[in-house]
């Protein structure tokens, strides 16, 4: 579970070109049918599966708990898999862009609530993991247009240090084992917190730079216009139509004493600018 999306899958089921990597037409044509895409639906299955295993026989039977550990152990495993297969294969579909970070999130909230239920797990933490995520990734979409957040390393170890935390508290454990879980728990909320702060801060410096951006880019384009348009002796001409004189239509030149200078490249510029917003 990243910041960002890993597993993005899909794919054609052509044999990868030299380098490992699929070629653009290959990509094109991606298939929802591929490995890393089944790896992501397999994920989404095993959620229902995990909580049936876990709560069998009254949520507190050694045996079934170690049967739903091992569902979310594989769910855990298969996040890691179809990430690298996506990454490494070029295997990128809508499907898997929505699915991956449904199925992360699924399968980790799916563990925390159940074992909050069962009374193993306090609330609290399973409410500050929770909205951690949420917030996060509503944050993204906020920010989507502006830029995208890359997933850090402090993300990847938080995803690790919750996956082996949940674990532990699934298996039914005593003693020094059980003291460890909890300290183990401990750490995987302080790195939800902190890389949660840590995604916020760089969504604001995205937006506040794109912004920045956009902004000295439209002052670029109207300077320019209006360069263009109060050059001395201007006069428009050939507007594209009997009657137009505006600058601002493409085709129109400006006619300065000795010659006449395009104003198009200025109005294409000033399009692009806001294409851009």
């Amino acid at each position: 579970m990243t910041g960002a999306p890993a597993s993005a899958a899909g794919g054609s089921g052509a044999k990868p070109v030299r380098g490992g990597k699929l070629g653009t037409a290959a990509v094109n044509q991606a298939s929802l049918w591929n490995i890393a895409n089944i790896l992501t639906m397999v994920r989404l299955l095993l959620v229902p599966g995990f909580v049936l295993l876990l709560f069998h026989n009254g949520g507190y039977d050694p045996v079934w708990r170690s049967f739903a550990w091992a569902a979310f152990a594989v769910a855990m495993i298969t996040d890691l898999f179809d990430g690298h297969l996506a990454r490494a294969y070029n295997l990128v579909t809508d499907f898997g862009k929505i699915a991956d970070p449904i199925a992360d999130k699924a399968i980790m909230g799916a563990a925390l609530v159940s074992l909050s239920v069962l009374g193993d797990l306090p609330w609290w933490i399973t409410g500050v993991i929770l909205a951690r995520e949420l917030g996060i990734t509503l944050m993204r979409f906020w920010v989507i247009r502006h830029a995208v957040i890359p997933a850090s390393r402090g993300g990847k170890l938080k995803t690790l240090a919750q996956g082996t935390a949940a674990g532990m508290y699934v298996l039914v454990l005593t003693g020094p084992l059980a003291t460890l879980r909890f300290w183990m728990m401990m750490v995987a909320v302080v790195l939800t917190v902190v890389t949660g702060l840590d995604y916020v801060r760089q969504a604001v410096v995205l937006r506040r730079r794109s912004l920045a951006a956009e902004r000295a880019a439209v002052g670029r384009t109207t300077e320019a216009l209006n360069e263009a348009a109060g050059s001395p002796g201007a006069v428009v001409a050939d507007a594209g139509a009997a009657g137009v004189a505006d600058a601002g239509v493409p085709g129109a030149t400006v006619r300065v004493s000795g010659g006449s200078t395009a104003v198009e490249p200025a109005v294409r510029a000033r399009d692009g600018a806001e294409a851009e917003r």
